[in-house]
């Protein structure tokens, strides 16, 4: 679903005339008060509740895994218009940059993580997002990157599930060493996260 906004923001800013879609009731109260000029559905992408062919684009940020590829693709195909495309992408932390591998190392001990199969996992998503081969996709992989405060980096690692699942004692010594690590890296308090996006997206003939 569209979650928080985030996408749908940005699509929104850039001259789009959005429609979002979301299941769950508190993601859908939390998109209202952060976009009240957005207007949003609940459903989700195996039962749009969108009209025949009213879409241009139909976007998933982050959320075409929660859906079955079997419901999901006629859906989307029923909503386009013919040319209108499907696109789908998950943002990966780039671990090649080394305070981010560091970081992923940090986290993976914490989580109980592998970390390079969580990449993986974002490549298997992208080879798994049509098995009937209805759709040719084309595929792109984008490197992007952004400066933001350290809270707010820390905040993103704190929202995570396998985050708030741990002991809170534990959660609290995470952060402050997390915190200490970083301003080593970061002096001034704002770190640069890197990521790269796994982009697939097809058009409806």
């Amino acid at each position: 679903g569209a979650g928080t906004g985030i996408a749908s923001r940005l699509l929104h800013e850039r001259g789009a005339r959005v429609l979002a879609v979301e299941p769950g009731a508190g993601m859908a109260a939390e998109f209202r008060r952060a976009l009240p000029d957005v207007p949003l559905v609940r459903g989700d992408g195996n039962a749009l509740p969108v009209a025949d062919a009213h879409a241009d684009l139909i976007t998933y940020a982050q959320a075409w895994h929660w859906t079955d590829p079997a419901r999901s693709v006629p859906e989307a195909l029923r909503v386009l218009r013919p040319g209108g495309a499907l696109a789908l992408w998950w943002n990966v932390d780039a671990v090649d940059v080394d305070w981010i591998s560091e970081a992923a190392d940090r986290a993976g001990r914490f989580f109980g993580l592998d970390i390079p199969a969580e990449k993986r996992k974002a490549v298997d998503r992208t080879d798994q997002a049509d098995p009937s081969g209805r759709l040719a996709f084309e595929r792109r992989v984008v490197r992007w990157s952004r400066r933001v405060p350290l809270d707010v980096h820390l905040a993103n690692i704190a929202s995570h599930s396998a985050f708030l699942l741990t002991p809170q004692d534990d959660r609290t010594a995470f952060m402050a060493e997390e915190r200490a690590h970083l301003l080593k890296v970061f002096p001034d308090g704002v770190v640069e996260e890197t990521y790269d996006v796994y982009l697939i997206a097809a058009r409806k003939d």
